[in-house]
């Protein structure tokens, strides 16, 4: 079947409309934050995780609830805590006995098994906790007792960390964090934001809110969003973008040599081609264009790119530095 021009921008604005019906009605509870909730539809439409760093009492935890609500999808909270084993997330086998007294080893599952899962403070488990949540998030597979379960399609993991408490926390190891499709950095109300949320919050008031999108839709439009055009020279300078995080490389810039000690993984340019192509559609188009890229780029590499220890002695951030790379690579490769 042919897919017409007019098709094809029919599906696009489709798409925003059903993006805005979400948007409205997370608008309901969230107050603000209009950056953090697009990275966060954006990464849940990609079909990937999404990690929110910020200060407690930012409103992260609310919005994970507020978007399971709107969505009609199961949802689990793991409140993460150093004495969390795996077992704790991923299930165990326990010992049943039936009517008749035989016992037998019968799995119980864990949290994990849900559609929308909240991974609250992921960073004050252990390693071997953290690890348990790999498999998950890359596969959509538990392994457990010697069974391979699958979980519930479309799955998402909503995970948050305090950035400024260390004492207790172990921080993500990097084949953890590269799992995240975005690592949104959660900032301060505006005044006129924190009136609202007052006002909202301590009238004995609540916003009431609905379900708006199911599971079957949200599978429909993760294969919408890779249907979107991906035009070679624009696919090209979104490796190059990728290929300037490396230190040394043929395509990097200075700040990258100076300050980087690893780049981003290839799964990275696959991260930045998805995210494009949602905004080009947010857009009303069926194809990624250069803006698209550049507006996704630090969400999607800031938790990919490793500084050394010179960028931090000097105190330089990882946004600095991609944000260097995106004022020095060209649009037109060579």
């Amino acid at each position: 079947m042919t897919i017409t021009a007019d098709d094809m921008q029919a599906q696009a604005e489709q798409f925003r409309d059903r993006y805005g019906a979400l948007r409205e009605m997370i608008g309901r509870v969230i107050v603000g934050h209009d950056d953090i909730v697009h990275g966060v539809l954006t990464a849940m439409l990609c079909g990937g995780h999404c990690l929110l760093e910020g200060v407690p009492g930012l409103g992260k935890t609310m919005l994970v609830r507020t978007l399971a609500e709107v969505l009609d999808l199961n949802f689990n909270r793991i409140q993460f805590t150093p004495d969390l084993m795996p077992a704790d997330i991923l299930g165990t086998n326990m010992i049943v006995e039936d009517a008749e007294g035989h016992r037998r080893f019968e799995f119980q599952r864990g949290p994990v098994f849900t559609q929308i899962l909240l991974a609250d403070e992921i960073n004050r488990a252990t390693p071997k906790t953290q690890s348990a949540m790999l498999e998950t998030m890359q596969e959509g597979t538990v392994t457990a007792a010697g069974h391979r379960f699958e979980l519930d399609r479309p799955f998402f993991v909503l995970a948050t960390q305090n950035p400024i408490e260390q004492e207790g926390t172990y921080p993500l190891p990097e084949a953890q964090l590269d799992r995240f499709l975005f690592k949104l950095v959660v900032g301060y109300s505006s005044r006129d934001e924190l009136n609202t949320i007052v006002d909202r919050t301590t009238r004995g008031e609540r916003a009431s809110v609905e379900k708006v999108m199911g599971g079957e839709e949200i599978l429909q439009l993760q294969q919408l969003i890779r249907d979107v055009i991906l035009a070679k020279h624009v696919q090209d300078y979104l490796v190059r973008l990728t290929l300037a995080t490396h230190p040394e490389g043929p395509h990097s810039v200075d700040a990258t040599n100076q300050y980087v000690r690893w780049g981003s993984s290839p799964r990275g340019a696959q991260t930045l081609a998805l995210a494009s192509k949602v905004r080009a559609l947010l857009d009303g188009r069926y194809n990624v264009s250069f803006e698209d890229i550049r507006r996704v780029f630090l969400p999607t590499m800031r938790h990919r790119v490793l500084l050394n220890f010179e960028a931090q002695a000097e105190g330089v951030e990882t946004d600095q530095v991609l944000l260097d790379i995106l004022e020095k690579v060209p649009e037109k490769g060579e």
